[in-house]
């Protein structure tokens, strides 16, 4: 919700940057030089990312279980040998293990018990439910919308339209704040609902013309905007990956779970404390039962499946690099 809540602030950066240079036509640097900065911001990123370590999953996947474990202390600002920081490996660990023995992109498509095709159609539908609602019309020609379709003079549709962008950046905070409340549900219905009556009135007041109908149908390019912020704007950023991915394969996300399992012990408190090492969860006993059954099962077959790179014997056919004989 925050990265969306960020792509909202660069529009309504954009707005006024347009707006400002406006004043300079009709010489060229009134529209050159709006698309030129925007390597400014590209340059930033390019040189800070540079600087970024490898993730620790990355890293656990790939052996380098030290600096994985180094990576962890650096980001929660504690030493590799904090029980906090070996907990949160081993869980990531167990999952790379268990992805290993995940099927392929076939298995996308696939109605088993854990509806992998179903999770797969949700994300893809809503991502272009997103997209056709009208938000990108909308973002890029709210000025010329405000000056053909409604018939405001061209400098109010550019103040409007930057103002527009302002008041949408503001909303995109709301959904921050209430979404742990509410839901991602009740927040795509509110904001479906609150888009559907803003394009009727939107057409209503169009059909209409004149200048009353005119200041209405710019108040509802505002709504839907705050509708579409609080409901549909974070569908880019994180609720496609918490449809598609199977809860009882993530660790630690307990936070998530107690909507499934309101009994199940709370590994961390309300201040983020930790309660419960992951070591002594159930969960991850049942992970290492589930590797280690794994590997009697081959041993039964007659398999040694060794990774002929991967120093920790633990990583069995990791990434492909397996061989069997």
């Amino acid at each position: 919700m925050v990265e969306g809540a960020l792509i909202t602030g660069g529009i309504c950066f954009s707005y006024w940057l347009d707006f400002g240079f406006s004043f300079l036509d009709p010489n060229s640097i009134a529209w050159r030089f709006p698309i030129g900065f925007q390597i400014f911001f590209a340059l930033i990123i390019l040189l800070f990312v540079l600087q970024l370590p490898e993730s620790p999953r990355w890293l656990v996947l790939k052996g380098k279980e030290d600096e994985a474990l180094s990576v962890l202390g650096a980001l929660s600002n504690l030493p590799s040998e904090d029980p906090y920081i070996w907990g949160e490996f081993q869980a990531i660990k167990d999952t790379v293990i268990e992805n290993q023995k995940a099927g392929g992109l076939k298995d996308l498509f696939t109605m088993g018990p854990d509806r992998h095709l179903h999770r797969t159609m949700l994300a893809y539908v809503n991502q272009m439910f997103q997209q056709i609602s009208g938000i990108n019309l909308i973002t890029y020609y709210a000025a010329t919308i405000y000056q053909n379709q409604i018939g405001l003079d061209p400098f109010t549709s550019r103040i409007l339209a930057a103002a527009n962008g302002t008041e949408y950046f503001a909303a995109s905070w709301i959904a921050v704040f209430t979404i742990e409340k509410f839901g991602r549900r009740q927040l795509m219905l509110f904001g479906a609902a609150g888009m559907s009556f803003s394009m009727v009135m939107l057409a209503i007041m169009d059909s209409i013309g004149g200048k009353g109908p005119g200041i209405v149908a710019a108040l509802f390019l505002f709504l839907f905007n705050t509708f579409f912020a609080i409901g549909w704007l974070g569908m880019t950023c994180g609720h496609e990956h918490a449809r598609c991915v199977r809860i009882d394969r993530i660790p630690d996300l307990h936070h998530i779970r107690s909507y499934i399992a309101k009994d199940e012990p709370q590994r961390y408190g309300k201040n983020g404390e930790l309660l419960i090492r992951y070591e002594e969860t159930e969960e991850h006993r049942q992970r290492q039962a589930s590797a280690v059954s794994t590997m009697g099962m081959e041993k039964l077959r007659g398999e040694q499946v060794d990774n002929v790179d991967h120093p920790n014997p633990d990583y069995s056919a990791e990434n492909g690099t397996a061989r069997t004989s």
